[in-house]
């Protein structure tokens, strides 16, 4: 079973007197940059020279780091794309960093798919925030936390773990609980639930349900509305209470309607091709897809990406959120507590 970790199992010292160099300065890196430094450990900031990191460091007061610098850190959090990570550990980091020290990863996708040489004198773990660098900030300064996925990969010194869970408590991330993994289990869950739920699966029901109704006569905008808008307000329903509780803030008639219809979408076949596409994720057939995607210049996604650009629904939803003032009202049907 699934452990959760909290503040009282964190070692808030264990980090005392260290230097943590933080690869990357985008979303989770400038975050991290910024609640390391807050909870006073000395950050060093490494980014891509010429790139447009460098000026968002320093307007956050990071003078970026040449790469000798790497000599001094015992701690290094790799926040770089997926893409960049192979460079970065083995080209960057790899013969810089200091024997003994720990690596810190956000996402194991590249050490889990592609056979990195990390030196075997460096510590690796996992802490992995459960939303994007800026809710992470958000949380820290309200003096809470967000939760995370830990997991250690290798223990080449035997203080991985403490020295893990002492970088976790130094973003806030011990406050609000701490998820136990591993390496395997991270990367298979984080790539299933992308690409059949959040950002596949979810996307193409939308783009579907919006095309049947306005071919069976419902105005674009109305269709709009009901399929894309009103999905927010379900959705953070089901975060706050799961799918049962928000069933009980919603009207006699969504309910019949959702649990007898919804499962003739998501049936037999549906079911199966997920099974489908995790066994394409565990075996490393999606990786590798998509290693040589980027190998062949990303033609393949750069058209999807266009074509969904394209796509009728996008200028429509512009309008609806432009004209509505981007605001989401509650759905039709009583949630929260109307009638129906």
């Amino acid at each position: 079973m699934t452990r959760i970790l909290r503040d009282a199992d964190a070692d808030v010292t264990s980090l005392q007197g260290a230097t943590v160099g933080v690869f990357g300065f985008g979303n989770q890196g400038s975050a991290q940059a910024l609640c390391l430094r807050d909870a006073g450990l000395d950050v060093r900031v490494f980014v891509r020279p010429g790139g447009p990191s460098g000026a968002r460091a320093r307007a956050e007061q990071f003078e970026p780091s040449p790469l000798e610098a790497l000599e001094a850190c015992d701690v290094v959090a790799v926040l770089v794309p997926d893409e960049a990570q192979r460079g970065v550990l083995e080209g960057s980091i790899g013969p810089r960093v200091k024997r003994g020290a720990l690596l810190v990863l956000a996402h194991g996708f590249a050490v889990r798919e592609e056979p990195l040489a990390i030196r075997e004198d460096l510590d690796v773990a996992l802490v992995g925030p459960l939303g994007p660098g800026t809710l992470l900030r958000e949380r820290f300064l309200e003096g809470r936390g967000l939760p995370g996925l830990f997991a250690i990969v290798r223990n080449a010194t035997g203080s991985a773990e403490t020295r893990a869970l002492g970088y976790a408590a130094a973003l806030g991330m011990t406050r609000a609980g701490l998820l136990t993994t591993n390496l395997e289990e991270e990367v298979v869950s984080d790539l299933f639930a992308e690409q059949v739920v959040l950002v596949g699966g979810v996307v193409e029901l939308i783009r579907a349900a919006w095309e049947t109704l306005v071919s069976g006569g419902v105005a674009e905008e109305i269709a709009y509305y009901s399929c894309v808008q009103e999905l927010k307000q379900i959705m953070d329903i089901v975060a706050r209470e799961g799918p049962a509780g928000m069933r009980g803030r919603i009207s006699g008639t969504a309910k019949y309607g959702g649990l007898t219809r919804g499962p003739r979408l998501v049936g037999a076949a549906a079911r199966e091709e997920m099974r489908r596409i995790l066994d394409e994720i565990r075996d490393g057939r999606f990786a590798a897809e998509w290693m040589e995607e980027r190998a062949a210049g990303s033609s393949r996604l750069t058209g999807l990406l266009r074509d969904e650009a394209a796509h009728p629904m996008e200028e429509v939803g512009h309008r609806v959120r432009e004209e509505l003032g981007g605001g989401v009202a509650a759905p039709r049907g009583g949630v929260e507590g109307g009638g129906g």
